[in-house]
């Protein structure tokens, strides 16, 4: 993919204002409106231009392009950055009247979606582009609810509109029972509106960190629990963890590995709560003495018509 140098496209500097771009943009239009250029190229050029003024007219667009270009060397075939996530979806747009644009490969890789049938000459009170990020949690805060900070970057503009990314803290109320992917409105915590309109909105969509013991299906929450064979075979009343603390569990005699042992209501909550299965698993103690090899030896001879692998031989 070819990188675009928006800058050269418009003719100005990496330091022009939002100003100078605009009067660029103006003068580049008119020259290459199919409606009124006799250019042969009119309508390939004017597609560039709309491209790149609507890169670098939004501060957010220009502050995600300029961190990619610093990284970018002349000649190099252009990949976004590993893991490249500019946080935010951008849309709007600056084609003129009655123009759809369909943006470039490069446009949609940095900016994240395509923004068609947008306008030049809109309004001039506009609300403010929503962003989207993505906050990790540990399991235990669905279930209680936790007040977690949340580092963000944003655009910052100074006095003679040069953009750049600052860091901007906030507090979220994370509330119980959320589950993972939902995402939690921040009203009003996105981009400034443009001449007074409304900000945007923030949406945070929720991810749960890995937990050691416990994996969560929607609102089911399952726990891999080690028995012994003889909890497994004469059952047994035994101790399991959840995510709100221990409780006594029953072991059905007669139990195998793989059964799932259903703890009603004990899954995230909600309405309804989920449940939580607690999985066991046999756990074999080791043969690692005399008097232990011996025991196992005479649960062989007791035993010495079962064979495990009947099944298999059906």
């Amino acid at each position: 993919m070819e990188f675009k140098n928006y800058y050269a496209t418009l003719d100005v500097e990496k330091t022009a204002t939002p100003e100078e771009i605009k009067r660029a943009y103006r003068k580049l239009a008119r020259k290459y409106h199919p409606d009124v250029s006799k250019e042969s190229d009119a309508e390939a050029r004017f597609k560039e231009v709309s491209e790149a003024y609507e890169a670098l007219s939004d501060p957010e667009r220009r502050a995600a392009y300029d961190e990619v270009g610093q990284r970018y060397q002349r000649g190099q075939e252009f990949q976004p950055p590993p893991g490249w996530d500019s946080g935010y979806e951008f849309s709007g747009g600056n084609v003129g009247p009655g123009e759809d644009m369909d943006f470039s490969d490069f446009f949609e890789s940095l900016f994240g979606r395509r923004a068609q049938g947008a306008r030049a000459h809109g309004p001039r009170h506009a609300a403010g582009t929503d962003h989207h990020a993505k906050i990790t949690i540990d399991l235990e805060d669905a279930y209680r609810g936790a007040r977690r900070s949340v580092s963000l970057r944003v655009p910052v503009a100074d006095a003679h509109g040069h953009v750049a990314w600052q860091e901007r803290q906030l507090d979220v109320n994370i509330p119980k029972g959320v589950r993972e992917g939902q995402h939690l409105r921040l009203a009003g915590q996105g981009a400034a509106g443009r001449g007074g309109g409304p900000a945007g909105d923030l949406y945070l969509e929720i991810a749960f960190n890995p937990h050691p013991h416990f994996r969560v299906d929607g609102r089911d929450v399952f726990l891999n629990l080690p028995i012994a064979p003889w909890e497994a075979a004469l059952g047994a009343t035994v101790t399991a963890p959840t995510p709100e603390g221990s409780v006594q569990l029953t072991i059905p005699p007669g139990s195998s590995s793989g059964r799932k042992l259903r703890l009603k209501g004990k899954g995230l909550p909600g309405n309804p709560a989920g449940d939580l299965y607690a999985v066991l698993g046999i756990t074999v103690p080791a043969a690692d003495s005399a008097e232990a090899k011996e025991a196992y030896a005479a649960l062989a001879r007791s035993f010495a018509h079962f064979n495990p692998r009947s099944t298999l031989e059906a």
